[in-house]
């Protein structure tokens, strides 16, 4: 008779040569307490409580390539050398611990330069610390943020040099996975969707123009990125708006993806338009990623959205729906819940000697 296997959400899986010990993993999520893209003891404790709570992957938050890149003038940066310390600091405790982590690199657009939710609303002047934002084409998110910079092909050659050199820093600093952020309504989405860009040069238009500019980034971060360790890109799969970015072209990017070296996509949506209409509820973000991983089945899929128990997330892998399960408010409410969840599943989880005296 044989053993019982164990769950899929406690099975080691390999990304290239990077074995991650479960299938857990921490949601990037802006915590809007840098300075400058500085990280600090804040980062420090953050990050480092869900290596401690058994996490096989931790993200950090969006990580500006450039300073008019960054959501708010709070976020973390990785467009500059002093920004690796801190993060190779954090690096260094997660490993330390048993879990890996990656830096997610992102680029707002016109959905830069906002305040913390806690702050204030809308966009934050140039005079209060804010900046001059930058899009596709020269039309706004919303009433309340800045007409964006049109961007010219000069300034996208140099975004994609600094999406390249902050991905060199993130190795440098010890990071095991590369994070490209093209969803939520950011400047790569944005170029993506035809509802934000109406661009009639080369990047705009065609299907083949709106993904130019993520496919540019790809290839120069995977140009640098070490081959052994894997590159994911985020996507939102649907814009939730008629007329706009969609699961189809979201598939067909998919496959461009994995033919340009890409080993996870993890598939979110919405974030584009204050129009969308998002049919929320638990674990609503699943079908777009079992889409696609029926669609590609040469690339990892990881999914995410309102997954709360650990049985939620074992359901999604029984059915193959997914490959990895990314979690950012459940992991807020408690950063142990990997340990939390072997418990639930019937495993004794592997406490860090210092917590041993809790048991379970």
């Amino acid at each position: 008779m044989s053993a019982p296997t164990s769950p899929l959400l406690f099975q080691p899986l390999k990304l290239r040569e990077l074995t991650l010990k479960n299938r857990v993993v921490v949601s990037p999520m802006c915590m809007y307490s840098a300075q400058g893209g500085l990280a600090n003891e804040f980062h420090l404790v953050h990050l480092g409580q869900f290596a401690l709570g058994g996490a096989g992957l931790i993200f950090t938050e969006a990580t500006a390539v450039t300073p008019e890149g960054r959501i708010s003038p709070d976020d973390l940066g990785l467009w500059e050398d002093a920004q690796m310390i801190q993060l190779g600091h954090i690096a260094d405790f997660v490993h330390k611990y048993g879990s890996k982590i990656g830096v997610q690199l992102a680029h707002a657009g016109r959905k830069a330069s906002t305040y913390a939710p806690w702050k204030g609303r809308g966009w934050v002047p140039e005079a209060a610390g804010g900046w001059v934002v930058q899009g596709p084409d020269g039309n706004a998110y919303n009433d309340q943020l800045g007409a964006p910079h049109i961007l010219s092909v000069e300034d996208l050659q140099g975004i994609v040099a600094a999406f390249a050199s902050a991905a060199q820093r993130a190795q440098m600093a010890g990071m095991d996975a590369v994070e490209i952020h093209a969803a939520h309504g950011y400047l790569l989405h944005q170029f993506l969707s035809p509802l934000s860009n109406t661009r009639t040069d080369d990047y705009g238009g065609s299907f083949e123009n709106r993904t130019r500019l993520l496919l540019e980034v790809v290839r120069a971060v995977h140009h640098v990125w070490p081959h052994h360790l894997p590159l994911f890109v985020r996507v939102s799969a649907t814009d939730w708006v008629e007329g706009g970015w969609d699961l189809a072209q979201t598939t067909q990017l998919a496959k461009l993806l994995s033919y340009e070296g890409v080993e996870v996509l993890d598939v979110s949506t919405g974030g584009l338009s204050p129009a969308q209409q998002i049919e929320v509820g638990p674990a609503y973000q699943v079908p777009f990623a079992a889409h696609i991983r029926a669609e590609v089945s040469d690339l990892r899929v990881m999914t995410v959205g309102m997954i709360d128990t650990p049985q939620q997330a074992e359901a999604i892998l029984e059915a193959g729906q997914a490959d990895l399960i990314a979690l950012a408010r459940a992991m807020l409410r408690d950063p142990h819940w990997a340990q939390r969840a072997e418990r639930e599943l019937g495993l004794r989880p592997a406490l860090p000697d210092a917590y041993g005296r809790a048991g379970w």
